[in-house]
């Protein structure tokens, strides 16, 4: 029995796939200049740092340069966010455009609203970090990682749901 094939990818999908992979380079080979000691995974360390007290030990091993480096980062990564998000939507639909199934079109609905979720709590992740590389705050520093974590926890079970769409086939029942 053969599969359903997928239609063409389109161009805007093409595009924002081609670029948003471009901008996680550019994003990548910014935070290969934050990584201290204090800070192991660079600004991924600054995102989950919860307290006040770790956000000041990242901030002064960065230094005045790494600082910078953070902000520009973290300014392009609002780029960054509106691109990837357009792509796992339009992915999302384009893993759809086969699938007429009831199922298939509610666990696609769920995905573009954990992918949306991710993208809010990444450009409100961004802000509280902005905030944060000038007078770190305990509330501010919690308020971050919370929002880093629920970021991480939309884009991966929604990539999860992306890939239950696409293993998803109309086959008939064998007994």
């Amino acid at each position: 029995m053969s599969h359903p094939k997928l239609p063409t990818v389109s161009h805007p999908l093409k595009w924002s796939l081609l670029l948003s992979l471009a901008l996680l380079l550019m994003l990548t080979a910014i935070n290969q200049l934050l990584i201290t000691l204090h800070a192991p995974q660079g600004i991924i360390s600054f995102q989950l740092a919860a307290s006040v007290k770790q956000s000041l030990l990242i901030l002064d091993s960065w230094g005045d340069t790494g600082i910078r480096w953070a902000m520009i980062a973290l300014w392009l990564d609002f780029v960054f966010i509106a691109v990837y998000l357009a792509a796992l939507l339009l992915l999302t639909d384009h893993l759809l455009s086969n699938r007429r199934g009831v199922r298939e079109q509610k666990v696609g609905r769920a995905v573009k609203a954990l992918f949306l979720a991710a993208g809010v709590s990444d450009a409100g992740e961004n802000i509280l970090l902005l905030s944060n590389l000038s007078a770190p705050t305990e509330g501010v520093s919690i308020a971050a990682t919370t929002c880093a974590m629920l970021k991480f926890t939309g884009l991966i079970i929604g990539t999860a749901g992306l890939i239950v769409i696409h293993s998803t086939r109309r086959r008939p029942r064998q007994h």
